[in-house]
């Protein structure tokens, strides 16, 4: 049986970065995902600082979060910058890296 954690991270392969064509988790941009009895908090980075999806690729996050837990979502922007390296190797093979 999954835990919790990893049924949000997969659920999050929902989400895709339109822009790239592949889903957040893949392309590493899910963080961290950390939960307690009440809350579900999502550290997420984007692609290039100056995404101008960020908005929309958050909310999206959070809602396919949500429908996947009673507890109440938060997602945050972790301050790290995204590198190619923290895509999975599958990722990167789509995308020629």
């Amino acid at each position: 049986m999954q835990s919790e954690i990893e049924t949000i991270r997969n659920g999050l392969r929902d989400v895709i970065d339109f822009e790239i064509g592949l889903d957040v988790v893949s392309l590493g941009m899910i963080r961290d995902i950390a939960a307690d009895d009440d809350n579900v908090k999502i550290t997420m980075i984007l692609t290039s600082p100056m995404c101008p999806m960020a908005s929309f690729i958050m909310n999206q996050v959070h809602e396919r979060a949500s429908e996947l837990t009673t507890k109440n979502v938060e997602v945050i922007l972790g301050k790290e910058f995204w590198q190619p390296d923290m895509m999975e190797q599958e990722a990167r093979e789509a995308l020629g890296i």
